[in-house]
């Protein structure tokens, strides 16, 4: 997907503030705990998701966030189709005061190439 430049910069000073969490070691982090936030739009979500995430849309996110995970040092796996609205997320989380807000490196895309290789 083309993104205009301004998005793109946004996203990238975003993905420099906060931390990755490999495809990899997705289903490790939510067996102790973690939750996977997908940010992306209900609908996107009804298509496909990672098993036992929350949907919860970027446009409602620093307004729900607080219903849904309370505590500020749960850690919280943003992700959306590739990187940068998870990115996003994760840095806007951060800036709320979740320390371990981090996003889902490559995003879904990245986690199903994980689960089809096996």
């Amino acid at each position: 997907m083309d993104y205009t430049s301004k998005f793109q910069e946004l996203a990238d000073q975003a993905r420099a503030k906060v931390q990755e969490a490999s495809p990899k070691d997705v289903a490790e982090l939510m067996a102790n705990g973690a939750i996977a936030l997908d940010i992306r739009d209900p609908d996107e979500h009804a298509k496909g998701h990672i098993p036992g995430s929350v949907n919860l849309s970027r446009g409602k996110l620093e307004m729900n966030i607080e219903g849904i995970v309370p505590a500020l040092d749960t850690l919280i796996l943003c992700y959306c189709n590739a990187n940068n609205r998870g990115a996003l997320s994760a840095a806007s989380l951060k800036g709320m005061g979740y320390a371990n807000a981090k996003f889902i490196a490559g995003g879904l895309n990245a986690w199903r190439k994980v689960q089809e290789a096996g």
